[in-house]
């Protein structure tokens, strides 16, 4: 969700990172602009990353499956996943001051994926759900603060994705609809309030 994100704030909103345009047509990232080449670091740090330590803690046994089903798969691998995005966020606060928006949206991340590790810890909230919302929350709040985006196709697009994504967490019993309608109120009250209140 954070490559999405990033992905539709640096093509469709650039306005919303202050300095983008600026840096984007005086540097490169090797052969690449700027903007692609952020987001693909942001991709390689925040799911490369998390993907490869989640199936390493598999290989070795402190996970049952992949799929995390039980409370108690899920402990460790959003604990690990929160460590990973904390240090991301350090990085782009401390590194790349240069774009503090794009820290204020991984603090939001960041904050969304330790709240859902620790109610993971007594209640099975959907993470699904938290993900994308809390893009739909950030876009939402991007396109109040910079009109002239034009997000409003990007926002019903977001919305028919997440209905067909929650959805499917439903009709795969991977959650029941309480645990969908609180991923989502977390997902969209953290973002929302992040971009309305800090960007």
């Amino acid at each position: 969700m954070p490559t999405l994100l990033f992905g539709i704030i640096f093509y469709q909103a650039p306005a919303a990172i202050a300095n983008l345009e600026l840096f984007n047509s005086a540097a490169k990232v090797g052969m690449l602009s700027l903007k692609l080449g952020l987001l693909i670091l942001i991709f390689l740090q925040t799911f490369l990353v998390p993907a490869l330590s989640i199936y390493f803690v598999y290989r070795l046994g402190y996970i049952k499956t992949l799929d995390m089903q039980t409370l108690r798969d899920r402990r460790l691998p959003y604990l690990l996943t929160v460590i990973i995005y904390t240090i991301i966020t350090a990085f782009y606060t401390k590194s790349i001051q240069q774009f503090p928006e794009v820290a204020v949206l991984m603090s939001s991340i960041t904050f969304s994926i330790a709240v859902v590790s620790f109610v993971s810890l007594y209640w099975k909230i959907s993470a699904h759900a938290v993900g994308i919302s809390g893009t739909i929350g950030a876009i939402l709040g991007i396109a109040i603060h910079f009109p002239e985006a034009h997000l409003l196709g990007t926002l019903v697009a977001l919305v028919l994705l997440a209905g067909f994504l929650l959805s499917a967490r439903l009709q795969l019993a991977a959650h029941t609809l309480s645990q969908i309608i609180a991923g989502v109120a977390v997902g969209l009250a953290i973002s929302l309030s992040a971009t309305l209140l800090l960007l």
